[in-house]
């Protein structure tokens, strides 16, 4: 009996030893090299269409693919891309991992810029995060593709309270943390402290790394144990997609393999992959090889049946003595006549249908019952509420149900998006009275301000201004409500400068000074005849739409904040948009509509220059076009800086008028700056007479220097590079919470 019981166990590990000993052979041939080629470098396999070119082949360059895929081994222990350690290569998953150096500051004299050239691969967007650690730091991923910089970032600030920062957390305060964007390549990575601050102890560090791979600790704000962290990089072959590529010599897809360009993050090349029922290197010369799923353990046909193995396949025949099913599948016995009653089968069917039609009316008073939560929690009744109490009900806002937006959005069509944002999706629509809307399908919002959303919802559906984009209604059926627009045909403000760059003339000044009078003219409105006041906290060019007749509409007021009456300011979360950011308003967190005022400025400075507000094409001490301008201005200069082609004779005075009333708008004091009703009678007294009367020479000189010593008060000295462009780069500061957003504030 011992016996039979130790037999038993020795079949059983046998039987699980196999589909192991499957894994390894299956690995095996997925690591293939060529003949003759190095296939492994200390604990890396290396294999094709990866190589080392030095070999023993006769033609060493037969052991790659393309040169991008040349490695060498060093000491036969490490394994190289260029200059950096791969640790791992994944054939199946189109993979690199490797060893990228961090980028640490320590003080102006102590600090590195790692950069990595990744020719024809790209930085993992899904597999990858990028860190900063430190306090009071702020850290930047930059990529260059077709000679255009792209970067992301992020900061975390401390506020000398250490105490509260928890181990393992990376949420703003002494780490902080951001996606990847996909198609990053050609990669530098930097890390700064904020200038002045008493809270920076030790160096700051900032990454890219492996999801998952780093853990914060509070003790590596001290000191950052790691000087290189492991990084994945997506690799593809060849630089045409697979319908161009499967006529040429080198294409690389090999026997029983399919092609695949349609690759998350890579926008160049293919990959190669092995058919179903095979497997093996796809790359390599022999290609797939046929896997045998008549194997034990792999076998998958029923009882009575026996598997027998087909090139990319099996099929499943029944053994002597039984029969196919009808239904194709499977075997029966020919000795046991099973026969299914036809009552036993109409009852079936009918109990099927019972418990169909139960479980659909159970699913339709569940779906209504959702909606009128969603409808409750969205503050409808609240909305309801309100709109019944108005008198002059065509001006309240419209509620929409979820299926008439759906209808008008063709179920939320991606060929209908007009934009996206931090905040939400937009889609052009089309209501059953053929007016085109623009729906605003959001992302979340906070249930503790249901009350404040419903309340700036009544008030905006009555700003009835014609330089406003006007809100139709909203729908909250949804778990996050929807808002419904006024559709606005001609793009925005900063598309229609970018457009224009090549076509400046006096023409596009006077289109362009209109344009600024008539948003100027919108804000004042906001701002002191609406019957809340509202500040719109992120006034940016594409914030500011055009119509078909170029007329001005500023639009999204999802940042917006009502004021109360008694109040000239609020405190509030920083939020807003990289390059328009108030200076006063990141230092204080005290909201006023002085902020518009700032952001509205760099807004006239992109109208003057044709430049974005923050670019890193620019030289370090240009990135900023804010303090870029007032650094021109005070040097007497600022002619130079207006877009080639724009000044003449005939609106040089206006120019300069405008040019002043920016360096008004940017002072760092709010208190110092005009109000947006003053900029407004402005501009439109610029347009139709000269206001001013101008001399050349030393007074122009003076009167820009006292302009400018106003502007930058005792807060920032203009030509201090690193501080201008670590502080006017809008990196904001939170002290409960991270930032919302950093690229669109939407």
């Amino acid at each position: 009996m011992e016996m039979k019981q130790n037999l038993t166990q020795l079949f059983q590990i046998f039987i699980l030893t196999i589909p192991m000993l499957r894994v390894l052979a299956s690995n095996e041939s997925l690591y293939k090299s060529l003949p003759g080629c190095k296939n492994t470098c200390g604990d890396v396999k290396i294999p094709y269409p990866f190589g080392i070119s030095n070999t023993s082949s006769p033609n060493e360059n037969l052991c790659i693919l393309e040169p991008k895929f040349n490695l060498t081994c060093e000491n036969d222990t490490k394994l190289i891309w260029g200059n950096i350690q791969v640790t791992n290569i994944n054939i199946t998953e189109g993979q690199l991992e490797m060893l990228f150096f961090v980028s640490s500051y320590c003080n102006s004299e102590n600090s590195n810029r790692p950069t990595l050239g990744t020719a024809g691969f790209t930085i993992s967007s899904k597999e990858n995060k990028f860190i900063t650690v430190g306090c009071d730091s702020y850290g930047y991923l930059n990529s260059i593709d077709n000679k255009e910089i792209y970067s992301t970032g992020c900061l975390t600030r401390c506020y000398g309270n250490r105490n509260q920062i928890e181990n393992g957390t990376c949420s703003g305060i002494g780490c902080c943390q951001v996606d990847i964007p996909p198609n990053m390549r050609n990669i530098s990575v930097q890390v700064f402290d904020f200038p002045n601050s008493t809270d920076s102890f030790g160096c700051s560090s900032s990454f890219i790394v492996k999801d998952g791979y780093y853990n914060f600790s509070v003790t590596d704000l001290n000191e950052f144990p790691y000087k290189n962290v492991p990084l994945i990089i997506d690799w593809s072959v060849g630089t045409k997609n697979c319908e161009a590529s499967k006529g040429d010599d080198d294409y690389a897809c090999k026997a029983n393999s399919d092609c695949e360009d349609d690759i998350e993050g890579i926008d160049f090349g293919y990959r190669c992959k092995c058919k179903r029922g095979y497997d093996g290197n796809p790359y390599h010369p022999d290609g797939c090889t046929d896997i045998d799923e008549c194997k034990p353990l792999n076998n998958r046909c029923d009882n009575g049946q026996r598997c027998n193995n087909t090139e990319g396949g099996f099929e499943c025949l029944c053994l002597e003595g039984y029969s196919k099913n009808r239904n194709g599948k499977g075997c029966h016995s020919r000795n046991i006549v099973a026969k299914v009653a036809i009552g036993a089968s109409a009852g079936i069917m009918i109990l099927f249908l019972a418990i169909s039609s139960l479980y659909l009316t159970h699913q339709r008073r569940k779906l209504m019952k959702l909606k009128k939560k969603f409808f409750q929690q969205n503050g409808g009744f609240i909305l309801l509420q309100q709109l019944s109490t108005r008198e002059d009900s065509s001006q309240s806002a419209q509620i929409f149900t979820e299926q008439e937006l759906k209808k008008a959005t063709n179920n939320y069509d991606e060929s209908l998006i007009i934009g996206r944002g931090g905040f939400g999706t937009v889609f052009k629509g089309f209501l059953s009275d053929n007016k085109i809307i623009a729906v605003k399908k959001s992302k979340i919002i906070d249930e503790n301000q249901i009350e404040q959303f419903i309340n700036e919802v009544v008030v905006l559906s009555q700003i009835n201004h014609r330089n406003v984009v006007k809100l139709i209604g909203c729908c909250l059926e949804t778990e996050v409500p929807s808002l419904v627009y006024e559709f606005v045909s001609n793009g925005t403000l900063f598309d229609f400068i970018q457009n224009t760059k090549d076509q400046t003339n006096n023409t596009t000044w006077k289109t362009r000074l209109r344009i600024a009078a008539e948003a100027a003219g919108a804000l004042s409105y906001l701002h002191s005849s609406a019957a809340i006041p509202i500040i719109h906290r992120d006034v940016k060019s594409t914030n500011i739409l055009l119509d078909e007749n170029f007329t001005t509409k500023v639009s999204d007021f999802g940042a917006s904040r009502l004021i109360p009456l008694d109040q000239t300011e609020i405190a509030t979360m920083v939020q807003g948009t990289l390059g328009y950011l108030d200076p006063e308003y990141m230092q204080t967190h005290q909201l006023t509509e002085k902020s518009d005022v700032y952001s509205f400025g760099v807004v006239l400075a992109e109208l003057l220059t044709g430049e974005k507000p923050i670019s890193f094409n620019r030289p370090e001490e240009k990135v900023s076009l804010a303090m870029n301008f007032l650094s021109c201005l005070k040097k007497d200069g600022i002619l130079e800086a207006i877009q080639d082609g724009m000044l003449n004779d005939e609106n040089k005075k206006e120019i300069k008028e405008v040019c002043f009333l920016v360096a008004r708008c940017l002072r760092l004091r709010g208190e110092e700056r005009p109000s947006m009703k003053e900029i407004a009678m402005e501009l439109d007294g610029i347009r139709l007479t000269e206001k001013h009367h101008w001399n050349d020479g030393e007074a122009n000189f003076e009167e820009s220097q006292y302009l400018l010593h106003l502007g930058s008060s005792s807060v920032l000295e203009i030509g201090d590079s690193s501080s201008n462009f670590g502080y006017t780069g809008g990196y904001d500061s939170l002290k409960d919470q991270p930032l919302i957003a950093l690229d669109d504030g939407r």
